[in-house]
């Protein structure tokens, strides 16, 4: 990740993150429900983020915008419900940067993070099964397949992941 930085979602990111996911709109929507078109409206959107930062600021998830060299957003990396030591991963990269590991690097720092920085020892995952990217990225992290699932209406499937101390 030497010409990518992973930072901790603050207000200041809300121009940039609308602007990704205005962009990415219709790239996500073939692999996961779309937002709806309130969130992409400034209001809702500015709403939404709020919301996001008091989750954040209560300690319950931890957020994270993936910046290259140029600032410009590549992505999101999300650790939602952080509980009882545990929390799951979900992330999305944008369409331009799909394909070239943006997401198996940065999912590999945002474990990091959540061991060291978050005091986390699990993480868990989920997908649907012909997600092969979000499969391929989750299995390159040491995630393991443990269970088979319904998802978006679709077969899915949900991994695991322990997290040694200090990693």
């Amino acid at each position: 990740m030497a010409d990518l930085r992973l930072e901790r979602l603050r207000p200041d990111h809300a121009e940039a993150l609308l602007a990704f996911e205005r962009k990415n709109r219709e790239y996500f929507a073939r692999s996961v429900p779309d937002r709806g078109d309130a969130y992409f409206t400034p209001g809702g959107f500015a709403a939404r983020h709020r919301a996001l930062l008091d989750e954040q600021e209560s300690g319950d998830c931890h957020f994270h915008v993936l910046l290259d060299a140029e600032g410009s957003l590549l992505g999101r990396f999300n650790l939602m419900d952080a509980a009882g030591g545990s929390a799951e991963l979900g992330y999305r990269v944008g369409e331009r940067a799909a394909g070239r590991g943006v997401a198996t690097a940065a999912v590999s720092e945002v474990c990091r993070m959540a061991g060291t920085s978050y005091g986390l020892t699990s993480l868990m995952a989920k997908t649907t099964e012909d997600n092969i990217a979000s499969r391929t990225v989750l299995e390159r992290n040491g995630f393991v397949l443990t269970e088979r699932i319904t998802l978006m209406e679709r077969p899915g499937v949900r991994y695991a992941r322990v997290l040694l101390p200090g990693y």
